[in-house]
């Protein structure tokens, strides 16, 4: 009997490959099919509303996936530009049809299937139970592009400093200077600069301008004007009077970098952070400079969802508050106005924050999924027009319509803060970044957020970052840096061993939750151009769920830490035989950062790996290269970073002019360079110049320092 993998509905149940996937499916829902393995969800109502809920039941043993909920809730609802358009929040705009709410597909590989079915219908996409993929449809194909189509922009591949963690809203020109100096006197000077929140021209309505404000009503301020702050203006910097911003900018990134002491550091890019709406409370309405831009106070309306699980003090305080709303219709003005003024100061890029508040505003606005497009679409073209290159940041844009609306932006966080100051935030912080790339690795590259090289937890996040796929960016205080973190993710130049590929967890994790399970470990795998890397870490004991602010860290009675053991292979990399050649027997070399020590492992091979809390284990798995007179070999990389692998750049193994076997490798990077080979070889050259080598017989270790700069080098090892 032949089962179709067509979803469908078939005596009330939704039936997927076979399997019943929802049961007391009503009449009313409708199965589009998109291809011989996918479908459209809809469904059609006898009336017209702004919203649509249909309850639909889950079989028992996918409850078991769901954390016992018995029952699904569709929300469907109407949005302005269309009648299929899924999601909306104005209660002006109303439909009875639904075509596409709900996106489903099936497959046996889940990184694959999630990636065919965004480039399949352009949307968004949420993994959820068994082996399909649940995709809510927030609004017409082609509203947004896979990472692929998108230009990354080149902060990713460069170490940055973020002023958040290390100022917060006190940021000053003088902070700034005092923490470029220190990194620099470490000898790891960054390429990139956030000069976060606190640079800008706002007020907070409730205070007085000498009255202190407290941190939570920081987040109802607004913005005033489109310049920099008192702060950023007439002060005494790097033996000069800056009289502002563009002139502060500008000594930055001339007279500090030709400084003899870091003349081969010039800063690259200089980003400036802003919110979607201005700044968290939006615009000051009654500013003479915002006036053009028509705002209007409005006031959040979140949904019944979101406030049933969400525990945040700035929400509370904007719906109390209001938002200072630009006009949709003036958006673009507003953004072009306000890039153009800092393009004109030098600044490159910009991290644009706190954009899920619009989602909370489409109330008269045509619903949330609208007013959401409007926003983010002008968003982008400023973006391209005043920067000349996709130079974004997306911050707080976890909310689904950003997800639909992102056409051009290639960088979004996927977590919430790295929040130095809450113990029990630490090790959630990694595993829901992890999880997320599940999804959003497919449409932006992920930023993991900044971090404290110098903190309890700073080789823990250093280690989760170097598998990201993501930009490596700290938020060290001046002076209070950890360059023995730094060094395992960023080279001497400045530039970081990305991976290709965001950091997902490995297909043994995706059912479990290793953060309160207290059995899980998560693994977190990833690729380079020719080696895959393993990350094995204990994000146990972080907290209750939702995570409480202020609560401190308990370790579990009768022990200091937890102990737990799991399994890794070099299968966990899921796409190894796509950075394999072509003949590959499976067998693969791998390396532990840890200890150092080498193995040589078949694919489907595993050991056991046992880790306390907040510890971590990261390994390079390089396939088997086997050429000439059965010589073994595979490349491993600078074996004293967290991503050994990603120094290299390619690989070619073939007779040298005097007819003997040599692998001939391309490598970025300096420090110390490891390989196996499973026999000595003759000789080893760096450039055309013989290096001294050493190799361990045992494990076929085979290492040699490369000295000098961080530009790409040819070696040459003989046999």
């Amino acid at each position: 009997m032949t089962i179709s993998t067509t979803p469908r509905v078939k005596n009330g149940s939704l039936m997927i490959r076979g399997k019943a996937v929802l049961t007391g499916v009503p009449d009313n829902v409708t199965v589009t099919p998109a291809g011989s393995e996918a479908a459209f969800i809809g469904a059609t109502s006898e009336n017209s509303s702004s919203c649509h809920r249909i309850q639909v039941y889950l079989p028992l043993q996918i409850q078991t996936m769901m954390d016992d909920t018995m029952f699904w809730r569709i929300r469907v609802s109407s949005s302005s530009r269309n009648s299929n358009a899924s999601v909306g929040s104005d209660p002006n705009v109303e439909t009875s049809l639904v075509m596409e709410s709900v996106f489903m597909n099936s497959g046996d590989n889940p990184y694959n299937l999630l990636k065919d079915s965004v480039k399949y219908v352009y949307t968004y996409i949420n993994k959820y139970i068994y082996i399909y993929i649940c995709m809510m449809l927030a609004n017409l194909k082609g509203t947004f592009n896979h990472i692929e189509n998108k230009k990354v922009p080149e902060h990713v591949d460069w170490f940055g400093w973020s002023t958040w963690d290390a100022f917060y809203t006190r940021v000053t020109p003088e902070g700034i200077e005092e923490g470029l100096k220190s990194y620099v006197d470490g000898g790891f000077a960054p390429k990139f600069l956030i000069i976060d929140d606190g640079w800008q021209n706002t007020i907070e309505e409730l205070y007085e301008d000498d009255e202190e404000i407290p941190v939570k009503h920081t987040f109802v301020g607004r913005l005033v004007s489109l310049d920099e702050n008192r702060k950023f203006k007439n002060f005494y910097s790097l033996q000069t009077i800056c009289t502002n911003l563009q002139q502060f900018i500008k000594t930055l990134k001339e007279k500090y970098a030709v400084r003899e002491l870091i003349k081969q550091h010039a800063y690259r890019m200089i980003y400036t952070w802003h919110a979607l709406v201005g700044y968290w409370g939006g615009v000051l309405p009654r500013s003479k400079v915002m006036s053009k831009y028509n705002p209007r106070l409005e006031f959040p309306m979140p949904s019944r969802s979101n406030v049933s699980h969400v525990i945040c003090d700035t929400l509370g305080n904007v719906e109390k508050y209001g938002v200072g709303l630009i006009d949709p219709s003036k958006i673009l003005s507003f953004y072009d106005d306000l890039h153009s003024y800092l393009a004109s100061c030098g600044v490159d890029g910009v991290k644009v924050d706190v954009q899920s508040i619009v989602e909370m505003l489409g109330s008269g606005y045509g619903g949330r999924v609208e007013l959401s497009r409007q926003y983010q679409q002008a968003l982008e073209e400023s973006v391209h027009k005043n920067f000349k290159a996709n130079n974004l940041i997306s911050c707080m844009s976890l909310n689904t319509e950003y997800i639909y609306s992102s056409k051009v932006g290639a960088v979004a966080r996927v977590s919430e803060d790295f929040m130095p100051n809450e113990p029990t935030f630490q090790t959630l912080h990694v595993a829901a970044v992890a999880f997320n790339s599940l999804l959003l690795g497919e449409i932006v590259v992920p930023d993991w957020d900044q971090f404290y090289s110098d903190h309890y937890t700073a080789y823990f996040h250093g280690a989760a970052r170097a598998l990201g796929g993501c930009s490596v960016y700290v938020s060290d205080r001046p002076g209070k840096h950890d360059f023995e973190v730094i060094k395992k993710l960023v080279l001497p130049d400045g530039f970081i061993l990305r991976a290709r590929k965001a950091g997902r967890p490995t297909r043994d994790c995706l059912f479990s939750d290793p953060v309160i399970d207290g059995k899980s470990l998560l693994k977190i795998w990833n690729v380079n151009n020719l080696t895959g890397i393993i990350g094995i870490f204990n994000c146990q004991r972080a907290g209750k769920w939702p995570p409480t602010p202020g609560a401190q860290y308990e370790s579990p009675q009768g022990s200091a830490d937890v102990l737990l053991s799991s399994r890794v292979s070099p299968s966990d990399v899921d796409s190894l035989e796509d950075i394999a050649d072509e003949h590959w027997n499976g067998d693969c070399a791998l390396y532990s950062f840890g200890s150092g020590s080498l193995s040589k492992m078949p694919r489907k091979g595993s050991f056991e790996v046992s880790l306390g809390t907040l510890k971590c284990e990261i390994y390079t798995v390089s396939p088997i290269r086997v050429f000439g007179d059965n010589i073994q070999f595979a490349p491993i990389g600078l074996v004293d970073m967290f991503n050994s692998g990603g120094a290299i750049k390619s690989l070619d193994c073939k007779k040298d002019s005097s007819g003997l076997m040599m692998a001939k490798i391309q490598v970025r990077g300096c420090g110390r360079f490891g390989a196996y080979s499973h026999r000595k070889p003759r000789s080893c050259a760096v450039d055309k110049k013989e290096k001294q080598f050493i190799y361990d017989a045992k494990e076929g270790l085979l290492t040699f320092k490369l000295d000098g700069d961080c530009n790409c080098k040819e070696i040459q090892i003989v046999y």
